[in-house]
């Protein structure tokens, strides 16, 4: 087990405009598990791929423990990696495909049988080891995968999107199992995925990339609570956030006939700025009632998820600013408005985030 260090790497592929991974700066604690997680594009996997020594580092370093690795080849970093595709041995058993790397490496026998058997235990896989990967499902032959890097113990665990080829279902519990796991084993894992919810659940803390830049990295509640920026704000969470424009007015923030009051701290981090951007979670809307502040919007979808249902509505021309002409809110599962139904929303002020109309930075709470 080691810590893992990114200091000012860079990655720029031959003829590229600009840096897959620009001047990544992050340092990934000892048995913890760190989520990388953006758009696509955003150089998350290429950030995976410099740690795995699979792209070289341009610039700056990277560190394992107080080895600096950045120009070693992969065999010597002591890491084990778990690919989207499984990358099995179709004609060995799952035992031997487990053992493989340990036979390579010179392991004997002994050993190697016992170590794949303490992971087939850990994995649930124990009366599989003599079957073929054909005779699995794939959130097994995800498991053997998952095996496979066990065995070799390695300071570190790099997860490359390992469960994109798996049924929604089957997502669900296998990363389960797998964050489980890793607790269980202590084992620093860097984790890569474009599913926010996956990041969301299974990570210590999350990593948000965009265009090769880090925006922000911190516990999963954290980014979802106090997002740095406006990017991070519409990527995190799902339904993602409501975004909208404010005029800035010595009332406050002015979305329609939505007033959202300013504090002196905001008012002086805006300066003269005319716009701000309005941040407001499903959840901070409520239904009020014609003589009360809110938005008129009129109900075009409504999404019943049993405990839940999301209404999707659109603003009424008066309400609609340039950015903002469909809005998600949160309501009670079981007295949903139906589709077509105008309805008034209010905003939980105390739950509004805003952020910088021309940075897009949040500003004071």
């Amino acid at each position: 087990m080691a810590t893992v260090t990114y200091d000012q790497a860079s990655c720029v592929y031959p003829g590229a405009a600009s840096p897959s991974v620009d001047k990544l700066d992050l340092e990934i604690g000892d048995g913890e598990f760190m989520v990388l997680v953006g758009p696509s594009g955003c150089g998350k996997s290429t950030s995976l791929r410099m740690l795995a020594g699979l792209e070289e580092v341009s610039s700056g370093t990277i560190h394992i423990g107080d080895r600096d690795v950045s120009r070693m080849p992969p065999k010597d970093r002591d890491i084990a990696m778990v690919f989207q595709n499984y990358a099995l041995y179709p004609h060995m058993s799952v035992g031997d495909n487990m053992g493989f790397a340990l036979k390579m490496a010179g392991i004997g026998k002994d050993e190697r049988a016992e170590r794949v058997q303490k992971a087939a235990a850990l994995l649930g896989m124990e009366e599989f080891l003599d079957r073929k990967p054909k005779a699995l499902s794939g959130g097994q032959r995800q498991r053997v995968a998952m095996g496979r890097a066990i065995v070799r113990e390695p300071q570190a665990f790099l997860m490359d999107e390992p469960l994109s080829n798996l049924d929604a279902k089957l997502r669900v519990s296998t990363r389960a199992q797998i964050a489980s796991l890793q607790r269980r084993l202590g084992i620093t894992t860097v984790y890569v995925t474009h599913d926010q919810v996956e990041a969301m659940t299974m990570g210590d803390r999350v990593a948000v990339l965009d265009a090769g830049l880090l925006q922000q990295v911190d516990t999963p509640l954290n980014l979802y609570d106090q997002p740095a920026n406006a990017f991070i704000a519409g990527f995190i969470g799902s339904p993602a956030m409501n975004m909208m424009t404010g005029e800035v007015t010595e009332e406050g923030a002015k979305v329609g006939s939505l007033t959202i009051p300013l504090k002196p701290e905001v008012r002086s981090e805006l300066g003269d700025e005319k716009e701000v951007t309005v941040g407001i979670r499903p959840e901070a809307f409520t239904l009020v009632g014609d003589d009360e502040p809110g938005l008129d919007a009129t109900i075009d979808l409504v999404e019943e998820l049993g405990a839940d249902a999301f209404v999707y509505a659109s603003l009424v021309e008066a309400e609609a600013g340039p950015d903002a002409e469909e809005v998600v809110a949160r309501h009670e599962a079981r007295s949903v408005p139906k589709r077509g139904t105008k309805i008034r929303l209010g905003v939980l002020h105390e739950k509004v985030h805003l952020f910088s109309a021309t940075s897009g930075v949040r500003l004071s709470d």
